[in-house]
């Protein structure tokens, strides 16, 4: 599939009904899902291999992976309404995925390869650091995920801890519309990060 392809397919989905503020439910943008599934891609990350989407919301970045080939692909979000969205999105992209409820932190289901995009923790301090824990505990080959580029230390330290070592960390551009009842400004950049984090022997 093409990248073109790829956006329009991503872009028509949709987004949360009722985002909530407490859980940091923000849209992940498609060009940034489109290159983190890129970057998944090009590794041989994602055709033919498990992949685990921890709090996958509406679920872009799982149907996304499911669209360029990836074997089984589970989405796990402990929202219903969130994941109720993501079933209708799933349905027209005419991909099969496997969405599930429950906390990241109950999540026991290894897989080859774990995208997210956790909250920023910019409402909730701290809120994603069981989103890094679960991810770095249960990837087999590599994670692909989002943070803000402030979180770059806490991210690091906690892959040296796993003995998980950085292959890669890119600014992506990420415009936050307005989405919450604080927000007053139509659109801001926010200074994202995506993040390739692989285990210390991979399989």
């Amino acid at each position: 599939m093409r990248r073109s392809e790829l956006l329009r397919t991503l872009a028509a989905l949709e987004s949360f009904d009722q985002p909530r503020a407490a859980r940091e439910q923000v849209a992940t943008p498609p060009e940034a899902a489109a290159s983190l599934l890129e970057a998944a891609l090009a590794r041989d990350d994602l055709v033919g291999r498990t992949v685990l989407d921890l709090g996958c919301g509406p679920g872009l970045l799982a149907i996304g992976a499911a669209l360029l080939g990836a074997g089984q692909v589970l989405g796990v979000d402990d929202d219903p309404a969130a994941l109720a969205v993501a079933r209708r999105n799933s349905e027209r992209a005419r991909v099969r995925i496997e969405w599930v409820r429950a906390d990241v932190a109950d999540v026991r289901t290894p897989a080859d390869t774990v995208i997210m995009n956790p909250p920023f923790g910019a409402q909730t301090r701290h809120a994603d650091r069981p989103f890094w824990e679960a991810a770095l505990s249960l990837a087999g080959r590599r994670v692909y995920a989002f943070s803000l580029a402030s979180s770059r230390t806490f991210i690091e330290e906690r892959a040296v801890a796993r003995g998980a070592r950085v292959e890669a960390t890119e600014p992506v551009p990420w415009a936050l519309p307005r989405t919450f009842p604080h927000h007053r400004k139509r659109s801001v950049e926010l200074p994202v990060d995506l993040w390739v984090l692989a285990p210390a022997t991979p399989p």
